[in-house]
């Protein structure tokens, strides 16, 4: 059994879909810093996807830090990024655009954007 849920949802990108369910147990503390991770073998079973996207999803979850492989512990999920919190906020930069692009696109004003990021924050139970 996994440690995280999700649903595969058919026509979007499976690795994203899974990279973005791992993102979502570990900040709503279902998953925690050391919890043991499944391989990728597990991984592709569980989940009925290939395993060159199982790979490809455990090696994105590695290089974002939110998980750590070593040979002798196997893959565990990590503790919080290193650096000041300035500096891992500047990480989001680019989503952070994207993310007011859209908004103003379909012409969400910033107070109603402030409301949806407060609601959404306090569902993933932190404040």
């Amino acid at each position: 059994m996994l440690p995280f849920a999700i649903q595969i949802v058919v026509g979007g990108p499976i690795a994203e879909q899974v990279i973005y369910a791992v993102k979502r147990a570990v900040v709503s503390g279902n998953l925690r810093a050391g919890d043991p991770f499944p391989s990728v073998r597990q991984l592709s079973r569980e989940l009925r996807i290939n395993p060159n996207t199982a790979h490809r999803v455990m090696a994105a979850l590695v290089e974002q830090g939110v998980l750590i492989s070593t040979p002798t512990v196997g893959t565990v999920v990590s503790g919080i990024a290193p650096g000041s919190r300035q500096e891992r906020s500047a990480l989001l930069g680019h989503e952070m655009e994207r993310f007011v692009v859209e908004a103003k696109r379909i012409g969400i004003p910033l107070e109603h954007m402030q409301q949806a990021l407060v609601k959404h924050w306090r569902e993933l139970g932190k404040e």
